[in-house]
């Protein structure tokens, strides 16, 4: 079975047996799967909202919805779509535990799920939040995520 490693601001799609491995700190990932047709999808978004124009995997709405158009390109209906949603860790913490930074991870996952509720989607399972970053395997095939929470 052939590893693909996931970079910030990609997207892959496939039917065929594949490990996909991603990490996530503040970024979220979100996978969809069509058990009827056997085809997954997982993407790296880096950001919340796009800016302007813009329609690409960096940003965490824009992926949604292009990957959303995706499956619909395969027939593939909403609600057959199962949907997993990972990371949006808040990495950058001062000694006394305050953010120094808007908390980028917080608002990823925010936007994250209210797209997939815009978007007539329904959740089947996350890992979000917290102060740990995540390593991700996404064995698209089988729809399965093993989640590694590293260590600071």
């Amino acid at each position: 079975m052939p590893n693909i490693y996931l970079k910030a601001g990609e997207f892959i799609m496939s039917s065929g047996p594949a490990r996909v491995i991603t990490v996530l700190g503040s970024c979220v990932s979100v996978t969809m799967f069509s058990e009827r047709l056997g085809i997954g999808a997982i993407c790296h978004a880096l950001l919340p909202k796009r800016a302007g124009a813009e329609d690409d995997f960096k940003f965490v709405d824009s992926s949604i919805v292009q990957m959303v158009k995706a499956f619909e390109k395969l027939e593939i209906r909403r609600h057959e779509i199962e949907v997993k949603l990972f990371g949006g860790a808040d990495m950058f913490p001062d000694k006394t535990g305050n953010m120094l930074f808007s908390p980028v991870g917080e608002q990823n996952v925010r936007i994250a799920l209210s797209t997939l509720q815009r978007e007539n989607l329904r959740l089947r399972a996350s890992d979000v939040g917290g102060r740990s970053g995540r390593k991700l395997y996404y064995y698209i095939h089988a729809n399965r995520v093993l989640v590694r929470k590293l260590k600071k």
